[in-house]
């Protein structure tokens, strides 16, 4: 079972260290579904996930412009 490891272990497991944060682990599925389970990795499919893209606003729309503020203490006069 693919894994991505959500935290940076110390140690090493059969010899290699841990991936680093981020990065992939084939782990025999008992213990992937251990550390899934206590939030260290989270299963990977193989699914490429949906990009989420923003759209650009028309041409023709307003934009709202902030007042200018005002900074500090008044001063005496």
């Amino acid at each position: 079972m693919k894994v991505r490891m959500k935290v940076a272990m110390s140690g090493t497991r059969n010899g290699e260290d841990w991936p680093p944060k981020g990065e992939l682990a084939d782990l025999p599925t008992g213990e992937a579904q251990h550390l899934v389970a206590a939030g260290i990795a989270e299963e990977v499919t193989d699914e490429v996930p949906e990009v989420e893209t923003a759209a650009a606003p028309p041409e023709d729309a307003e934009t709202a412009v902030a007042p200018a503020a005002k900074r500090g203490r008044p001063r005496k006069e």
